[in-house]
C-alpha cells in the first residue's frame, strides 16, 4: 500500500468520492473481505461487494489475499493506499467538486465525533476573494502540490495517523435587511 495516490482521472475521483465507496476505502485501511466490511458498515454483503468491484475497477483496491472455504474463495481487499489526494482538474464538474465536499465533511463529522474530548485537534479556516477563474484554478494547483508535498514529508508509518482536510467553497451572501 502506498502512502499517498493522486487522482488525476475524473472518474476515479468520481468512484473514489461516492460516500459508500469513499467509506469504504477508509475501512479497507486495513484488510477486509466484504462479508467483514458488510457487518462493520450496516449494509448487505451483495451492496458492499458490488461498490468494492467498482473501487477495483478503478485501481483504488486490490486483493490483498485470497482464502479458500471448501469450494469458495474469499478475496480479502485493501485499499491501495492510506490517503488519497484528487487533482483540481479532476473535480471539472460542480456537481461532482460538491459530492467531494459533502463526503469529506461527512467522514469527518463521524471520526471527531468518535474522538475523545481529551485528542488534539486543529482547524484552519480563512476566507479568500480570487480576482478570477484563472487565479483560483492556480490557488488550487499550487495548494494541492504543496498539501502533497507536506503529507509525503511528515507522514510516518509508524505515527499516529491523522485527517487532514482542506477545503473551499463559495460563500454564499447574506442579503443585508
Amino acid at each position: 500500500m502506498r502512502d499517498v495516490a493522486v487522482i488525476e482521472d475524473p472518474a476515479v475521483a468520481a468512484a473514489a468520492l461516492d460516500p459508500i465507496r469513499s467509506r469504504l476505502l477508509a475501512e479497507l485501511a486495513t484488510p477486509g473481505s466484504a462479508a467483514g466490511l458488510a457487518a462493520r458498515v450496516g449494509l448487505p454483503r451483495q451492496k458492499v461487494n458490488y461498490h468494492l468491484r467498482a473501487l477495483e475497477a478503478k485501481g483504488l483496491v486490490e486483493v490483498a489475499e485470497e482464502r479458500r472455504h471448501g469450494g469458495l474463495t474469499e478475496r480479502v481487499l485493501q485499499a491501495t493506499a492510506a490517503s488519497y489526494i484528487v487533482f483540481p482538474h479532476a473535480l471539472g464538474k460542480r456537481a461532482l467538486a460538491s459530492r467531494y465536499l459533502i463526503a469529506l465533511a461527512g467522514r469527518m463529522l463521524r471520526e471527531v465525533a468518535a474522538l475523545d474530548p481529551r485528542e488534539d485537534t486543529l482547524g484552519l479556516d480563512a476566507e479568500i476573494k480570487f480576482a478570477s477563474p484563472d487565479a483560483r484554478a492556480a490557488f488550487a494547483q499550487e495548494l494541492t502540490e504543496t498539501v502533497t508535498h507536506l503529507v509525503s514529508k511528515y507522514h510516518d508509518d509508524g505515527g499516529k495517523p491523522h485527517r487532514f482536510v482542506v477545503a473551499a467553497h463559495p460563500i454564499q451572501q447574506e442579503t443585508e435587511q
